[in-house]
């Protein structure tokens, strides 16, 4: 028994809510990782201060406060 619910067009509405309710779940799972993984590669400017530094372009004083200053 329906308890009078059944129309004929619920579908028509669940359908649309089905889906919204499912793509709002993944787009939340995402979210969600994308939150807690965030970037784990190296930062690319202190990547290209130790370059400098390794082929003698700046001294490590300048690394230290660049760096310092980076961070």
């Amino acid at each position: 028994m329906m308890w009078g619910y059944y129309d004929g067009l619920s579908w028509f509405w669940m359908l649309p809510m089905m889906l919204f309710v499912t793509i709002g779940t993944i787009a939340l799972l995402f979210w969600v990782v994308r939150a807690f993984t965030g970037s784990q590669g190296p930062d690319p400017a202190i990547e290209t201060l130790r370059r400098r530094l390794a082929a003698g372009e700046i001294s490590q004083d300048e690394f230290e406060k660049t760096r310092r200053s980076l961070l």
